[in-house]
C-alpha cells in the first residue's frame, strides 16, 4: 500500500467548470453579512491511495474532529490522527467484529469522541466499539442489511436504514438495574421504505428526515413513533441524499436529477435550487458554520457552494467518484472517499481518500 500528496488526474480528464447563476439578492452576500470565506482555490487536495480491488465506503469524523475514520475494503475499520500523520502505515486497524464481511458504512456517537458503530450488508450486523480498544464492545445480529448508520443527538439511539425497505432503531439502556448499558433492538416494526434510503435526525432528536432512491418525495416522521409528519416533493428520478444545516435554517436535500434544493425550514418552502452539478447528487454535507455545502457527485468532483446564495465557489478534482463527503466538526476541511477509475492500458483501480482545505 501506499500514499500520494498528488491528486493523480489524468491530464486528458475533462471536468466541466461549474455554471454560474444569476447574481445572489445583495443582502445573503458575504461581504454585506462580514463573511471572510476561506480562498478555496488555493488549497490542493491530498490523497491517500491504498491497494485493493474494491472501494473506500465510507468517511466520517468523530465528534471532535481529532480522528477520522473510513471502511470499505475489507472487514478492517481504519482510524487516522489527520494533525499527526494520514500515512496509511500510521492508520490503527480495529477487526475481529465482520469476520470475513466486507464493512460498508461507519458512523460517530456525537456525545463521545471514543465511541463509534459499523455495519456491514454481507453479515446483517452492527457493530459498536471503542477507539480505546481493539475489540468490539457489542455486535448486534439484525434480521435485514443495513444500508447506513445514524446515532441521535444523545447517542443513546441508533437509527438504521436497510436495503430490505425497512426502517428501525436500536436502544441504548439496560436490561436490569444492575446490568450493563447494552444496545438492543426496537421492538417497533418499523416503516416500510424503498431500498437506498438515508436517515437524517433533527437537532432536537425527537423527528428524522427519510430520503428514498426510488421516491420523489422527502418524508418528515417523528421519533420514536416513525409515524409520517409531512411529506414533500423534492426531485425527480427520486431523493438519494439529505443534510441539515447546523443552524438549523436549511433542509439540503439532492437527487438524481443532480440537482440540490434548499428548503427553508422555517415555512418549508424550496429558497433556492443548485444546479452546479452534472451527475446524480451522491452525498450533501454542511460545514460547522453552516455556510458552505459540500456536494459529492456520480462525477469526478466535489463542489462547495455558498449557503445563503447557491453560487459556487470551488470544484475539487477528485480520483473518481464520491459516494461519501463530510465537513470536519470545526474546521473548513472536507474528507470523501472512493475508488479510482478504470483506464483501458492503466494501472489496476485502488481505493482511495481525501482530504481538501486549509493545513492539509
Amino acid at each position: 500500500m501506499s500514499s500520494a500528496n498528488n491528486n493523480g488526474k489524468d491530464e486528458n480528464d475533462d471536468i466541466p467548470p461549474p455554471q454560474k447563476p444569476p447574481s445572489p439578492p445583495p443582502h445573503t452576500t458575504f461581504t454585506t453579512r462580514g463573511i471572510h470565506a476561506p480562498n478555496f482555490a488555493a488549497f490542493k487536495p491530498r490523497d491517500i491511495r491504498l491497494t485493493s480491488p474494491y472501494g473506500m465506503n465510507h468517511v466520517a469524523w468523530n465528534c471532535d474532529g481529532q480522528r477520522l475514520a473510513a471502511v470499505g475494503i475489507d472487514r478492517n475499520v481504519r482510524i487516522w490522527w489527520p494533525e499527526k500523520s494520514m500515512e496509511v502505515r500510521s492508520a490503527s486497524l480495529f477487526s475481529a467484529g465482520h469476520n470475513d464481511a466486507e464493512v460498508d458504512y461507519v458512523s460517530w456517537n456525537p456525545a463521545h469522541p471514543d465511541l463509534f458503530c459499523t455495519s456491514s450488508q454481507k453479515d446483517r450486523k452492527i457493530v459498536f466499539w471503542d477507539a480505546r480498544i481493539t475489540r468490539p464492545v457489542q455486535q448486534v445480529n439484525l434480521k435485514y442489511s443495513p444500508a447506513t448508520t445514524s446515532y441521535s443527538p444523545d447517542g443513546r439511539s441508533l437509527v438504521y436504514t436497510t436495503t430490505g425497505r425497512v426502517t428501525n432503531y436500536l436502544l441504548l439502556d439496560k436490561a436490569s438495574e444492575d446490568a450493563k448499558e447494552q444496545w438492543s433492538t426496537s421492538t417497533h416494526q418499523g416503516v416500510r421504505m424503498i431500498p437506498g434510503s438515508t436517515a437524517t435526525w433533527n437537532h432536537v432528536g425527537d423527528g428524522l428526515v427519510l430520503t428514498n432512491v426510488g421516491d420523489t418525495s422527502i418524508r418528515v416522521v417523528e421519533y420514536p413513533g416513525l409515524s409520517l409528519i409531512m411529506h414533500s416533493p423534492a426531485h425527480v428520478g427520486g431523493c438519494m441524499a439529505a443534510a441539515l444545516d447546523p443552524r438549523g435554517k436549511y433542509l439540503a436535500s439532492g437527487g438524481n436529477d443532480g440537482i440540490v434544493n434548499m428548503f427553508d425550514l422555517t415555512d418549508w418552502i424550496c429558497a433556492r435550487t443548485i444546479t452546479v452539478c452534472d451527475n446524480a447528487i451522491n452525498h450533501l454535507s454542511f460545514s460547522f458554520d453552516g455556510e458552505y455545502l459540500a456536494i459529492s457527485n456520480a462525477g469526478s468532483y466535489i463542489d462547495i457552494c455558498a449557503t445563503e446564495t447557491g453560487m459556487p465557489l470551488h470544484r475539487i478534482p477528485a480520483l473518481g467518484p464520491s459516494a461519501t463527503v463530510q465537513w470536519h466538526p470545526s474546521k473548513h476541511v472536507i474528507a470523501y472517499c472512493g475508488q479510482t477509475q478504470i483506464r483501458e492500458g492503466g494501472p489496476p483501480p485502488s481505493a482511495w481518500l481525501s482530504l481538501f482545505g486549509p493545513g492539509i
